[in-house]
């Protein structure tokens, strides 16, 4: 199942996305809630009843959709730092990481980007938001929790993954490096792209056989199987869930494979009139353009 939120001429909400195209309005079952993260705490009886919805032949299809971002969790949006290993070395050897160790981290790096940050699939990442001109992105796989709590062991990690969608990490280099740490140079207005939809757990069977793939004007510069994150999500989930309260909906971003612009000599910073494709195998491709 692909959930998505929406505005339209008839309103907002959230919706089905059918084999057709077409987004069927949750509406026409007045109960069921019109926020994503009221939805994805539904559980399995949420995706029962958004399924009647979907197989109900008179149920309402949204005309024009517009797609906002799939949700907008409670808690920031909690991301995780240095996780392939080629993306470990090339930053690195950067010289952007000021908050270095070791290249590769013993335990998860997680950080969190402020929710106003996000934006959907389609809008503009703004460098009007980056004072320093060091605009990157960073493709990466969101994960969607639904049952949330805390102390979640890894083997019981994936019962408590309501779905998945897609995430430009977009990050200011220069603020980051400036501050020692990730939070500043992550948050900037616009600088989490976010979906286009959430696609449930029961849809991949196996999220670590997907390709991750970021192209820049066409120009492929990020290409990996998620199985090569050096902390899975068994182990995020165990590790953040250790202090953090988990809660229905909300998003962790994975961490980045390597091909991010400061990898280059010169690094190849977004500029105005770039377009960002983030593309992971059955969960959506995310395609934002980049402004001034």
């Amino acid at each position: 199942m692909k959930l998505v939120t929406f505005t339209s001429a008839i309103g907002s909400g959230i919706g089905v996305i059918r084999d057709d195209g077409a987004v069927v309005d949750l509406a026409s079952d007045p109960g069921l809630p019109t926020d994503m993260a009221e939805f994805v705490a539904l559980g399995e009886s949420g995706r029962a009843a958004a399924q009647r919805v979907l197989d109900d032949s008179a149920s309402t299809t949204v005309p024009e959709p517009r797609l906002s971002a799939p949700i907008r969790p409670r808690n920031n949006i909690m991301a995780i730092g240095k996780n392939y290993h080629a993306h470990a070395l090339e930053f690195s050897a950067s010289g952007f990481d000021a908050s270095e160790t070791t290249a590769i981290p013993e335990y998860p790096i997680v950080f969190t980007k402020a929710l106003t940050s996000i934006i959907a699939d389609g809008e503009a990442i703004e460098l009007s938001s980056d004072p320093t001109g060091t605009s990157d992105y960073e493709g990466e796989l969101g994960v969607i929790i639904g049952e949330g709590g805390m102390n979640i062991g890894a083997e019981e990690a994936f019962d408590h993954v309501y779905g998945y969608t897609v995430i430009n990490d977009v990050t200011s280099r220069e603020v980051q490096h400036q501050h020692v740490q990730f939070f500043l140079g992550k948050s900037p207005a616009t600088f989490c792209p976010m979906g286009p939809a959430i696609v449930t757990r029961d849809e991949i069977p196996d999220i670590t056989k997907m390709m991750l793939r970021t192209r820049v004007n066409g120009e492929l510069r990020q290409e990996s199987e998620i199985s090569l994150l050096i902390f899975d999500i068994p182990t995020l989930i165990e590790t953040i869930s250790r202090t953090v309260r988990l809660e229905p909906g909300d998003v962790i971003a994975t961490g980045t494979p390597a091909g991010v612009g400061l990898g280059f000599d010169p690094p190849k910073f977004l500029k105005d009139g770039d377009v960002v494709e983030v593309d992971i195998e059955g969960v959506g491709v995310l395609t934002n353009p980049v402004v001034e």
